[in-house]
């Protein structure tokens, strides 16, 4: 009887497996899409959803990726954004974290929301959505407010912790966490046309300078609002830095941020 590699590879055309042939392979061996991905990328065979990545990110690469935890804290404008290019990406375990559930001013910008979604919770959203996209993936919805008391159980296990959150309160309260689980965090904010992002790793107070003349819960989208494609490329530049940092590969934004100025197209490194 053929072990579940040689079937793979009896199917696979080069090294890469077609999804029909790691379906068979599900229904004959018994086991998850998850599982049967990881034994191919074990034998170098490539799934081939991920075949454009392979210039970037090698079969190893795409196995580690796999093999990690990404915790999402916000299923919104950014979070929604986040959360869909980390399971194409082939992040293997995603945590997400939102009390909410989507309103009518969600829908112009939010990538999970939609008209059949409203009052629906954000996280299960998630769920559904990352279901029919990559079913390796799976999502772990976590429908409460992130906070100190129950922030270190809440993000257990993640290799890295996206920001996608609107209270500067509480942004300041993952870094905390974080910082004490030891664990990397990518910030992004959003406020009309500008955003910004950084990373901040165990030991660093990234977060705390940029907040520190900041009073008020909420930031300045308050005022300027959030259009549909300021999310989508802050929530990119933060998959990327996520994806550095799982890989070890690249250089983040370590120790200094980036301003994004799409009104003018122009993008400011600001150290500190």
């Amino acid at each position: 009887m053929a072990t579940l590699e040689t079937y793979l590879a009896s199917g696979a055309t080069g090294d890469l497996l077609p999804w029909p042939v790691q379906q068979a392979a599900m229904a004959r061996f018994g086991l998850g899409c998850a599982e049967v991905e990881a034994a191919a990328l074990a034998v170098d065979l490539l799934p081939a959803r991920y075949q454009r990545n392979r210039r970037t990110i090698s079969t190893a690469g795409q196995l580690t990726l796999l093999r990690s935890t990404v915790a999402v804290i916000g299923c919104g404008g950014l979070g929604g954004y986040a959360i869909e290019q980390l399971a194409r990406l082939g992040v293997g375990r995603l945590v997400v974290i939102d009390p909410d559930r989507f309103e009518e001013h969600n829908l112009n910008r939010q990538l999970l929301s939609s008209l059949a979604d409203l009052g629906q919770a954000k996280v299960e959203a998630a769920v559904r959505r990352v279901a029919t996209i990559n079913p390796a993936v799976a999502v772990i919805p976590r429908q409460v407010a992130l906070g100190a008391a129950n922030g270190a159980a809440l993000l257990a296990g993640a290799a890295v912790v996206v920001d996608a959150l609107d209270s500067i309160p509480v942004r300041r309260e993952l870094a905390g966490v974080c910082g004490a689980l030891g664990v990397p965090l990518v910030h992004g904010a959003i406020a009309g046309w500008y955003g910004h992002v950084a990373t901040q790793f165990p030991g660093e107070r990234t977060i705390e300078r940029l907040y520190a003349s900041c009073t008020e819960g909420k930031g300045v989208e308050q005022e300027l609002g959030n259009p549909a494609f300021t999310p989508a490329v802050i929530a990119s530049l933060q998959v990327a830095e996520v994806a550095k940092v799982l890989l070890g590969v690249g250089v983040p934004l370590r120790g200094r941020h980036l301003h994004v100025d799409l009104w003018s197209m122009e993008v400011v490194e600001i150290a500190g």
